[in-house]
């Protein structure tokens, strides 16, 4: 079990300490008061000795309290027992001994947590096994949901897995946002967890909950620019995906996994694995008849492999039959002041050439053409820009290819999730302009304000080129 603030509520009990320290902070106590308030009460706190032996790891001291006709159920303020803190130390001889002498295998402090689950926390077999052979039951859940199998499965030890199971703990409980044991391996990247849950019934077509949060892009006070944006409804597989777990995903397919199920957001597994940059797990899904197209979230695979720069993943995309014309449909939304990757609303309609331009990535650029991709699309957009002095603006734009590789359309400061360094932006802008150029874009083309894509060029080099073939259709 991890030492942290868990330990305190052991400790003092939620229900007496967090009322008194939400009280003082209320009041104005600083930090420093609060860790001396708290020291006071842990001065003046006197729980059980044998409690307090248990969690100073004074087992001598333990031993002899037993001895001398202490009362092993002693429970201190939050129900915690001297056999929780033993299970916490991962004690087996002294926790078998405290049950021996009367100790409630499956007592619970005020969250719900045995000393089963402790031991579960902490991946250990032998207390595990030691606690199942003294009749603690392993479908106690916290006041969560969160069961020991689920808490093994989290932290990945698939003995313990197998031995909670095996004891008659069910593989499909569910805890916090309807997730289970399951979904929680495949989340960690523990496949010898995975594997273990599938043999004994785990269901591989279980959803986590939807739920709903209302996000936005700036300007956040503008209604139409917010949205309540579902979350959730994921399968193990899903997130799997999402954590770029093969080994768990290979299992998962094999046992039936439907790899074009999407979530509440409309994204599937390929989607959220290219997303999050797996080009391994986007590979083996598409060999696994993965629909390269899926965009019910209002972008593809393709779109988020040019956003990451990933010309290894478009090209598999690709390879794999993904539309090189395919458009984004919708933006997501942004958490404020996150730094979650996202596409701007500027970029609705964009094509996977537009982008690639608009992101100057040449070579991404010229696989797409090869793929048939169109260079000569006009990207036309209508969104609401930054705020001015009258509010919101809404801005209309019509860019071409070439515009979009000087920095046109949308924002000058948008940025795909993975950027060139800056030694690089000039060159590859350079590039990304005499392919443009070599493909037939339009170099007198204008946008809604009649600019060229000289008149917005950054680099004299740019510039020079684009005066010069300014002729050039």
């Amino acid at each position: 079990m991890r030492k942290d603030s868990r330990t305190i509520v052991l400790r003092f009990g939620r229900n007496k300490i967090f009322p008194l320290l939400l009280a003082l902070s209320l009041l104005g106590a600083t930090e420093a008061n609060l860790t001396t308030a708290l020291s006071h009460i842990e001065s003046n706190f006197d729980p059980a000795p044998l409690i307090e032996a248990a969690k100073s790891q004074d087992w001598h001291k333990l031993r002899a309290l037993l001895e001398q006709g202490e009362q092993a159920t002693v429970t201190s303020a939050d129900g915690a027992t001297a056999l929780h803190w033993a299970s916490y130390w991962d004690n087996i001889e002294t926790a078998e001994l405290l049950i021996n002498s009367g100790a409630n295998p499956n007592a619970m402090n005020d969250l719900g947590a045995t000393a089963l689950w402790n031991a579960s926390l902490n991946g250990s077999e032998e207390m595990v096994e030691m606690l199942l052979r003294n009749r603690a039951d392993p479908t106690i859940s916290l006041v969560s949901g969160e069961s020991p199998v689920m808490t093994a499965g989290r932290t990945g030890n698939a003995k313990v897995v197998e031995l909670l199971l095996m004891a008659g703990a069910d593989p499909n409980a569910t805890g916090a946002r309807g997730q289970t044991a399951l979904m929680w391996a495949a989340a960690q990247h523990h496949s010898a967890a995975v594997s273990v849950l599938l043999e004994h019934g785990a269901d591989i077509h279980a959803r986590s909950e939807t739920w709903n949060q209302v996000m936005a892009i700036p300007p956040h006070s503008d209604p139409e620019n917010q949205q309540n944006v579902p979350h959730g409804n994921n399968t193990a597989l899903m997130f799997a995906a999402r954590e770029g777990d093969v080994a768990s995903a290979k299992l998962l397919v094999a046992a039936g996994a439907r790899v074009n199920d999407f979530n509440a957001r409309g994204t599937s597994a390929i989607v959220l694995a290219a997303h999050s940059g797996y080009k391994d797990l986007v590979e083996f899904l598409l060999d696994a008849s993965a629909d390269p197209d899926a965009a019910g979230a209002g972008f593809s695979a393709l779109h988020l492999a040019i956003m990451r720069r990933d010309d290894g993943m478009a090209r598999s995309l690709l390879e794999h039959g993904a539309d090189p014309n395919a458009q984004v449909t919708n933006w997501t939304a942004l958490r404020r002041a996150s730094n979650d990757w996202h596409f701007h609303p500027a970029l609705v309609g964009a094509t996977p050439f537009w982008l690639a331009a608009r992101f100057i990535q040449p070579a991404t650029m010229r696989l797409l053409v090869n793929h048939g991709a169109d260079p000569l699309f006009v990207h036309n957009t209508d969104y609401i820009g930054a705020v001015g002095t009258f509010g919101a603006v809404r801005r209309t734009e019509k860019t071409t290819a070439l515009m979009a590789a000087v920095g046109m359309g949308g924002p000058r400061r948008m940025r795909a999730f993975i950027d060139p360094s800056p030694s690089e932006v000039e060159a590859l802008t350079l590039e990304a302009v005499k392919l443009a150029v070599e493909l037939g874009i339009d170099t007198k083309a204008v946008d809604q304000e009649g600019r060229t894509a000289a008149d917005a060029a950054r680099y004299e080099s740019v510039v020079e080129y684009l005066t010069t073939n300014r002729s050039r259709r």
